[in-house]
């Protein structure tokens, strides 16, 4: 994951993204990536089936 954190806490998941920073232009050039999942990730070990898919971005 770039710039994307999680956590779980009991039943409760947590996506923490720093808007203060930029991973770099999307491959479209259209947009600037915040930050990304990378694709649908599973969010710990307790949960495998369990996953999450996360894009942030900004027009350029």
């Amino acid at each position: 994951m770039k710039n994307v954190k999680t956590s779980v806490d009991g039943d409760i998941l947590t996506i923490t993204v720093d808007l203060s920073q930029e991973v770099g232009p999307s491959s479209s050039g259209k947009t600037i990536i915040i930050g990304s999942s990378m694709g649908n990730k599973p969010i710990d070990r307790k949960h495998p089936e369990v996953r999450v898919g996360v894009n942030v971005y900004k027009k350029v």
